[in-house]
């Protein structure tokens, strides 16, 4: 086994392997996200071609330069286009974020065989672990809408219950300081709650792929005792360099191409480069946590036979 993966990790050893693995083996990794993404961003690009939407540069009305950035971004064209163009290529985008969040499990867990086969010293190649990602298709994406279900009901529908609560509440009573404090609190508490349950099961996907646990809920819930907290921190770190990296290129091409093909293509691009990092980010944490479980149990594997005897 190598022995970068054999050793549980702590905070920043998990951060440091992940920036490691993402930069060595970059080739390899980005290419199974360009393998199963690129042809569906690619057809995107045609579509919004075809319905008009500007390859170079797309510039809405507005007195003044940044005015019309803005606007081509909101659906306000100049003579160049209108909003049906627009509308024409919502659709069209619509259809390829339905393909995308198909194949986007399928590269995750392609990364996951890819992490796994290195922690066992195998070698691998990229056309290898995209086929084994294809063999758990469905156990994946079955696990995948369960978690959206959970996700949907422990998220949106207490949401609604304190929105329909607080209008009810404010057309009754006076509204004051130590109400809204109250409820930005309740809020927050709810918010951390709900992500530390959702990490706890989110765990489900590596469970699913390399493990032939299908829904995995359960396994992920034995994994992450006593590290529910470090690893939400971790989902908190990764989110904040994805929408770091993402909102840095989005707001400086954006400003120069407007909402134009071109644009949205460099996005996609950007878009690739950092699921792979949060691929490659949540392989490292599962496998640690991994080998911490299949350590525990080995110790009590060994406490009970000298118990025996």
């Amino acid at each position: 086994m190598n022995v970068k993966f054999s050793k549980p990790k702590g905070f920043g050893e998990i951060l440091d392997h992940t920036f490691r693995l993402s930069k060595n083996r970059f080739k390899d990794f980005f290419l199974i996200f360009l393998i199963l993404l690129g042809p569906v961003y690619l057809l995107q690009a045609l579509i919004e071609l075809a319905a008009g939407v500007s390859f170079f540069r797309t510039v809405g009305t507005g007195e003044t330069w940044f005015d019309g950035i803005v606007n081509s971004f909101s659906g306000e064209f100049t003579d160049e286009g209108g909003p049906e163009v627009n509308l024409a290529a919502e659709l069209g985008t619509g259809l390829i974020g339905l393909i995308s969040i198909i194949l986007a499990p399928i590269a995750q867990a392609a990364i996951l065989f890819a992490l796994n086969h290195m922690r066992k010293n195998e070698e691998f190649t990229v056309k290898l672990v995209i086929k084994q990602a294809f063999s758990r298709f469905w156990p994946i994406i079955g696990s995948s809408l369960l978690f959206g279900v959970i996700v949907f009901g422990i998220v949106f529908v207490p949401i609604f219950i304190f929105g329909f609560a607080g209008v009810f509440g404010a057309a009754l009573l006076e509204p004051g300081v130590g109400i809204v404090v109250a409820g930005v609190v309740l809020l927050l508490a709810f918010a951390v709650a709900v992500a530390y349950f959702l990490t706890r099961w989110s765990f489900y996907f590596g469970a699913a792929a390399i493990e032939n646990d299908a829904p995995g809920l359960g396994r992920s819930w034995r994994l992450t005792k006593k590290r529910g907290w470090i690893l939400l921190l971790l989902f908190i770190v990764f989110g904040l360099i994805v929408g770091i990296v993402s909102s840095a290129f989005e707001l400086t091409f954006g400003l120069v191409l407007g909402n134009s093909v071109l644009y949205g293509m460099i996005i996609n691009v950007v878009s690739l480069f950092t699921s792979m990092l949060f691929a490659v980010g949540f392989g490292v944490m599962f496998l640690d946590l991994k080998t911490r479980h299949d350590a525990d149990d080995l110790n009590e594997m060994i406490d009970d036979y000298n118990e025996i005897q």
